[in-house]
């Protein structure tokens, strides 16, 4: 018996221990925080760091996809009428990226590197033969001529002779290797003769394949996680110098190849692009999973093109106040030698309607055009990822050009890319793995509370069966008749049981 009552206050300590442990480390986040702090000290950008060749050398296959408009009424829109374009492509490419030349500078609290990329063609996710394909655009080395000099009539009146003499017109015909890797222009060439700082070539992504954009040098994340992958300088500015406000010039965030960890779904995403000359944003917009890893999806809301009467911290990226362009646009001139080159999404998604109206054959799509990060909260990685971005080229009627005296002012759409990835199945394996560890050792107080409720079941049980017990013990010790003669007395008293007195006369 006393062993029994021994036991039974022995697991209602050890439920009360359980459940108090268990309930206090739950609310108090201890293994929660412990969980993070690890995370903040293995996710830096270091040699040995979990992450560090991941981030030199990028394991899951990017793709790079090449869709031109093809401009079918060129004679129509030349005298005046609306154009017309058909989407080509893609022409897909597998684009291999690394960092070179990484080095840990300032003491080891910055890494430096150069982003390489090449690209290899893939026949069979393509539409045609980028060698053979010839497709109709907007001649961009001549519109840049034309506009570096439309403030000169004569200057323009001797560039329109020799455009006519070399056979340089507003559009021009090319295969799609020459449109993206180059082909030595007509125009381009002449002046080259007698100005030797103009390059004879022109390509949309000439020079790019193989090269880099320049040195970064990145936060390692070390000192704060929150820093991880920030950019601090490039081509040794921690600033631009193309655009008139500090805030348009600053340089903001990650490369995108890699964001901090444990991320907010309230926070912005900042990513620094040499390509739009610009950092840009991020806001939260949906969660998603990806080859079962949660994710948040962040894609940049309207306001991050938006004109600066819609968004005044825009005003900024005008080139000059007359040429501020509306929502959806960024002239990126500055940073192209001048010429009129426009950036914008795919088809002006999330542009000003007149946009695509104007020009007939393109549809903006949220689907299809729309630039998106699928980011794993916890550990910062990137898990799917489109950017997505159109090259535009602004048309007008230009003095002393005859070709251009009929054209209206028209943002002319020539290409757009899509630059995709998706996790592969080895790295989403490690991640999964990962995910697991962290999730089993945050939630380990609740394992405890599990062993203190699966106790306090099997002390509840306990005292129901000593209770049982004792109960039955009572009954046993109670009183009980010790004859059957007991049971038949009627007058339920003491039987005595007496000897027959003997008859006297006997």
């Amino acid at each position: 018996m006393a062993r029994r009552s021994c036991a039974i206050y022995a697991v209602g300590i050890i439920c009360a221990l359980l459940l108090v442990v268990g309930i206090g480390l739950f609310v108090g986040q201890t293994f929660h925080t412990l969980m993070q702090n690890r995370l903040k000290k293995e996710i830096v950008l270091v040699e040995g760091s979990r992450v560090f060749e991941s981030w030199k050398t990028p394991p899951p296959p990017v793709y790079m996809e090449f869709f031109f408009f093809n401009v079918t009424n060129v004679d129509e829109f030349l005298q005046g009428g609306n154009p017309e374009v058909k989407q080509v492509g893609p022409y897909t490419y597998r684009e291999y990226r690394y960092k070179d030349n990484v080095s840990m500078v300032e003491n080891g609290t910055m890494v430096s590197a150069y982003n390489t990329k090449s690209f290899v063609f893939l026949r069979e996710k393509s539409v045609g033969n980028p060698a053979v394909d010839n497709i109709t655009i907007v001649n961009i080395p001549a519109w840049a001529v034309m506009d570096k000099l439309k403030g000169s009539f004569w200057k323009a009146s001797m560039a329109s002779f020799m455009m006519d003499s070399v056979k340089s017109g507003p559009f021009t015909t090319r295969t799609v290797d020459e449109l993206l890797w180059g082909y030595q222009d007509p125009l381009l060439t002449r002046i080259s003769s007698t100005q030797p700082d103009v390059e004879k070539f022109f390509g949309l992504m000439y020079k790019k394949n193989g090269s880099n954009d320049g040195e970064f040098v990145y936060h390692t994340g070390e000192q704060d996680y929150m820093d991880y992958g920030r950019v601090k300088t490039w081509k040794g500015q921690s600033e631009l110098t193309f655009w008139t406000t500090n805030h348009s010039n600053s340089i903001n965030g990650s490369d995108g190849s890699a964001f901090h960890p444990l991320l907010n779904k309230n926070e912005r995403i900042y990513i620094f692009t040499p390509d739009l000359c610009r950092s840009i944003y991020m806001e939260f917009e949906k969660d998603v999973e990806v080859k079962g890893i949660p994710a948040y999806r962040f894609t940049p809301p309207r306001s991050v093109l938006a004109s600066k009467e819609e968004n005044p911290a825009n005003e900024g990226f005008c080139v000059t106040p007359k040429e501020c362009l509306g929502t959806g646009l960024l002239k990126v001139s500055p940073c192209r030698k001048g010429a009129p080159v426009v950036a914008s999404f795919p088809h002006f998604y999330l542009a000003d309607d007149k946009y695509a109206a104007a020009i007939k054959g393109l549809s903006p799509q949220r689907q299809h055009h729309q630039t998106f990060l699928d980011l794993n909260p916890t550990t910062g990685v990137i898990v799917r990822a489109n950017k997505r971005a159109q090259i535009n080229v602004l048309l007008g009627r230009v003095p002393g050009f005859l070709k251009t005296r009929n054209l209206n002012v028209t943002v002319f759409p020539v290409m757009f890319i899509n630059e995709s990835v998706v996790i592969d199945d080895v790295s989403a394996a490690k991640i999964q793995k990962l995910l697991r560890i962290v999730t089993i050792v945050s939630n380990f107080p609740l394992i405890f509370v599990g062993l203190g409720v699966i106790m306090l079941i099997v002390f509840i049980i306990l005292l129901v069966r000593a209770h049982r017990q004792k109960t039955s013990a009572e009954e046993d010790t109670s009183y009980s008749p010790v004859n059957d003669k007991e049971k038949d007395d009627p007058q339920n008293g003491t039987y005595i049981g007496l000897t027959p007195k003997a008859d006297p006369q006997a």
